[in-house]
């Protein structure tokens, strides 16, 4: 390959399983990888880290994939097309809040290389008059820390309604997202809500 380290969401993985299913060696030299290369470069902190591949074409599908993001506190490396870059970045201030820090990386390790930092709001305002160009990283920091769960003084209820009310997830999401949080299955939230 010519570029960079294959295999990281891309086909090149499934070369790597047939070969490894033929008996053949398989080698990894290093070389350029686009997530590593734009978390060394967001100033996003680096001692733990979560790689969420690309999240999906449909907005349904992003909704689904940002969902475990909500409260995660590691920083997120998320791949992204050039043509769904705006509405990924929508459904990422709504699911995760625009007040969430992140660094989009663009055409790393080429001649048109650049790095965005700010906050979801901040970047999106910039796709409002900027059409997007080239392959995206796009490097997520984690949420912030609180003292205690914000949900600790919630009613299960109370709980489903923040997801639904204030991060716009239906009910369904909503509800994974405080099975989540509370670490018990989500049909334990269901039989609290039907009470």
């Amino acid at each position: 390959t010519d570029a960079g380290t294959p295999g990281i969401s891309d086909p090149g993985q499934e070369v790597a399983r047939l070969c490894i299913e033929k008996g053949l060696t398989v080698r990894a030299i290093p070389g350029a990888c686009a997530a590593i290369c734009a978390l060394v470069s967001s100033g996003m902190p680096t001692d733990g880290f979560v790689f969420a591949g690309f999240p999906g074409s449909k907005p349904s599908e992003i909704e689904k994939s940002l969902e475990p993001l909500i409260n995660e506190r590691r920083t997120a490396i998320l791949y992204e097309a050039p043509h769904r870059l705006k509405k990924t970045l929508e459904i990422m201030s709504s699911v995760l809040g625009g007040e969430r820090k992140i660094a989009l990386c663009r055409e790393l390790t080429k001649l048109n290389e650049e790095v965005i930092r700010g906050t979801l709001s901040e970047i999106r305002l910039r796709y409002d008059s900027q059409e997007p160009r080239g392959e995206y990283v796009i490097v997520l920091g984690g949420a912030e820390d609180e003292d205690g769960a914000f949900w600790e003084n919630m009613s299960v209820e109370e709980h489903v309604g923040y997801y639904a009310s204030r991060l716009g997830l239906d009910r369904m999401s909503a509800v994974k997202a405080v099975a989540r949080d509370r670490g018990v299955p989500k049909n334990e939230i269901y039989k609290e809500l039907i009470k």
